[in-house]
């Protein structure tokens, strides 16, 4: 008998527009990985759906490494595995597709090691991979999460439920940008009236969230990292300002290049029409109040 382990891995949306490295959004956009020992001492990954054809199949696959490196971590050397992955989270386009695979990858050595390690030290291992919370905490946790770190780097993170009014629409490009090129384009430091602007917006954000989406527009303008990155995504900030000029609030999603809109109920058929209207694919997406869910089976292994 082998046991294979499943886990399945929501898409996120991090700084929502003013909540650089802190906010994040779980989306219903899902991976299904599946991963299990094998005798063979070969690592191999099978790939499908979104980055089939460009992603490694080997051990330098990043579900893989994760896999081998966690396992090691609780005290099981790897020598043979095989994965799995039913891909759907666009790769390069600022949905979380890497926080995605670190976080399968951690659950499935937790699951696959008996492990059973907790959602803290979970979200501890996969914000030492990722280098920021903001995406691993909201695939860890679902719903809306706000992330940060102590003075110690320990990350922390809680989970709220979002409005039910609150209806995100994606508008996803054919472009893909580098996380770490587009990190690179931020200063280092802003100037305190940009600073104190951003705080204003983030706790705003929050409450428009959770409480009153009629205050998302306003809460959505960033002066931190946005106007920085704009030449990075020319045609996604345009897109943005053509949603917002119809009220609906708009900002890049994570590192980018992918816009999203987070519309109301009344407004998500004007958000689809703008979107495509200008070449991206428009994508209607529900928050997903569940973040990582992982699960166990028992299968004959295959000689």
């Amino acid at each position: 008998m082998s046991r294979i382990v499943s886990v399945s891995v929501p898409a996120t949306s991090a700084n929502l527009g003013p909540g650089y490295d802190a906010l994040g959004l779980a989306l219903e956009i899902r991976d299904q990985v599946t991963a299990q020992f094998t005798d063979d001492n070969l690592v191999t990954v099978v790939v499908t759906g979104e980055g089939a054809g460009k992603l490694p199949t080997d051990a330098t696959h990043l579900i893989a490494k994760t896999i081998i490196d966690a396992c090691k971590a609780f005290g099981t050397e790897v020598s043979g595995l095989h994965v799995e992955c039913k891909n759907a989270i666009p790769q390069g386009r600022g949905l979380g597709s890497s926080a995605g695979a670190i976080v399968a990858g951690l659950v499935l050595a937790s699951e696959l090691t008996y492990a059973r390690a907790s959602e803290d030290e979970l979200l501890q291992m996969a914000n030492a991979i990722e280098g920021h919370p903001d995406n691993v905490a909201a695939c860890l946790l679902g719903a809306m999460t706000i992330a940060w770190l102590e003075d110690d780097g320990t990350a922390n993170s809680v989970s709220m439920n979002v409005h039910p009014d609150v209806s995100p629409v994606l508008g996803i490009p054919d472009a893909e940008l580098d996380t770490h090129k587009a990190r690179g384009l931020i200063p280092e430091t802003i100037p305190h009236v940009d600073a104190a602007f951003n705080a204003g917006r983030a706790a705003l954000l929050v409450a428009a969230m959770i409480g009153d989406p009629d205050f998302l527009l306003e809460a959505t303008e960033d002066k931190l990292h946005q106007p920085f990155r704009a030449q990075a995504y020319a045609e996604s900030m345009a897109l943005i300002e053509q949603l917002r000029v119809a009220e609906i609030a708009a900002c890049i999603s994570g590192a980018g290049p992918t816009v999203i809109a987070l519309s109301t109920v009344e407004q998500v058929a004007d958000a689809i029409e703008i979107i495509a209207k200008s070449g991206f694919t428009a994508v209607p997406v529900a928050v997903s109040d569940q973040g990582a869910i992982p699960s166990s089976q028992e299968e004959s292994a295959q000689e």
